[in-house]
């Protein structure tokens, strides 16, 4: 077990974000279920938590209620080899939820993703400012991030 375990906080659809991550990621495990119990604040039976891991990082959905709600001041980065990559976990977890500038999305559960390809990094930390900048102009005009309008950017093909 990891030392740290991100917990993810949902009214009642844990079991059901939990099932719709297992379709969207490839690298995923479901862990234990708990349940509430007889004298606990849920109704007995019901899931209370599930374990679950996507890529290698530990997560637990939490069936909390309406005290809490998730937000895009948490994210989760997804970095993607090529534009297929994108696209699929793009259309994927937006769906059903919410689509924001330069590759984030809100999925219908309310947890936000950085939805970005492996070389933006490198893009817009180029050392050649002009290059890095024109590439961070381009993403930053972008909902859905596109491999080949940010590398034409960077290389001042417009």
């Amino acid at each position: 077990m990891n030392k740290l375990t991100t917990c993810l906080w949902f009214d009642h659809q844990a079991e059901e974000a939990v099932g719709f991550y297992a379709t969207v990621f490839n690298d995923v495990s479901i862990g234990e279920t708990l349940r509430y119990g007889k004298d606990s604040p849920g109704k007995e039976g019901e899931v209370l938590t599930i374990s679950f891991t996507l890529s290698g990082q530990e997560f637990i959905a939490l069936n909390g209620g309406t005290i809490y709600q998730l937000s895009p001041a948490t994210s989760f980065l997804v970095k993607c080899k090529d534009q297929d990559e994108i696209d699929r976990y793009w259309e994927a977890l937006s769906t059903g939820g919410s689509e924001m500038e330069c590759g984030w999305v809100t999925d219908r559960f309310g947890v936000t993703w950085q939805i970005v390809p492996e070389i933006l990094f490198d893009l817009v930390n180029d050392k050649d400012a002009q290059k890095a900048y024109r590439a961070t102009q381009a993403m930053l005009k972008m909902v859905k991030l596109d491999i080949a309008k940010l590398q034409k950017a960077y290389d001042g093909e417009n």
